[in-house]
């Protein structure tokens, strides 16, 4: 693979697309995870999404070259490089998201008007709202609820209300952490990593991470003891699954205050044994709850 092809990959940031995961939530909850037909137009529009995001990443990554280039990660990423030129990264953009599109609307026209939407709410973001604190995180966690309704709309299954609550409120939790890294980054370089970081500060972020957990956790206990959920779900042990909650959040916090290493969420979804643990047990769970 020659290094402008390398650097091409890069610029997709496929391991982002983990985030994407979050579309096959509905029809996981749904209880329709085993209907084979189902579950593979799931994929197919993860693949369309990750499409659409990669696009934005690299609009992004155009939009923000100039402080890439001080950051001490991004400094490699391949515009802020110079491997990737702006008008090569321009044209693979579009041709990204118009794929994107035109999957998406192939599946379902509820899909392809949300990857729409995902793609302005992400160009509004990319040229202002990121630099407006508070809505910065908002608009990363409305993200995270447009990926599980894409993934609702293309299984035709209804979104749970507790299942956006529950998506927003995690993401916005994680997008804190990733706001709290940039402070540190900051104080430990000189430099302004972003204007937006001017709104925040560490006690800030520290108390609205513990607040963000504190929520998530009380929300996630309602939950499994609604209405909603305990008519389809009669095991008695099902509220077990609370601890797998409480345990992750925790071991987030651990990382974030103790080992101060919360400068990426996927780098941790895909380095931390503790995690993913946590995760695959959850998961094993709560498939066993639904599908026994």
């Amino acid at each position: 693979m020659s290094i402008e092809i390398k650097s091409i990959f890069k610029l997709l940031r496929v391991h982002q697309w983990i985030k994407n995961l979050f579309m096959f939530a509905p029809i996981f909850f749904g209880g329709s995870f085993l209907k084979l037909g189902s579950l593979l137009e799931v994929v197919y529009g993860f693949f369309a999404f990750s499409l659409a995001a990669s696009s934005i990443y690299i609009v992004n990554d155009i939009m923000d070259v100039e402080l890439d280039r001080i950051h001490p990660e991004k400094r490699t990423r391949p515009i802020a490089s110079g491997s990737v030129s702006v008008s090569l990264a321009t044209i693979i953009s579009a041709v990204l998201f118009i794929s994107a599109s035109v999957i998406a609307f192939s599946i379902v026209r509820s899909f392809g008007f949300l990857i729409l939407g995902y793609l302005i709410l992400n160009l509004l973001y990319s040229k202002k709202l990121k630099h407006i604190p508070i809505i910065d995180v908002t608009c990363i966690s409305i993200g995270f609820v447009i990926r599980i309704l894409s993934g609702g709309a293309i299984a035709n299954i209804i979104v749970s209300k507790w299942l956006v609550i529950m998506t927003f409120l995690l993401s916005l939790f994680l997008a804190f952490g990733k706001r709290r890294d940039d402070i540190l980054l900051e104080q430990k370089s000189g430099n302004v990593m972003r204007d937006v970081m001017k709104g925040y500060n560490l006690t800030f972020i520290n108390n609205s991470m513990m607040l963000m957990a504190a929520v998530l956790i009380v929300g996630y206990m309602m939950y499994v003891i609604s209405p909603e959920i305990t008519a389809r779900i009669t095991n008695e042990h099902f509220y077990f699954s609370i601890f797998f909650v409480i345990i992750g959040v925790l071991r987030y916090l651990q990382i974030t205050f103790v080992d101060q290493q919360t400068g990426s969420p996927t780098k941790i979804a895909y380095g931390d044994k503790f995690v993913q643990l946590i995760l695959f047990g959850w998961i094993v769970f709560f498939f066993f709850m639904l599908y026994s």
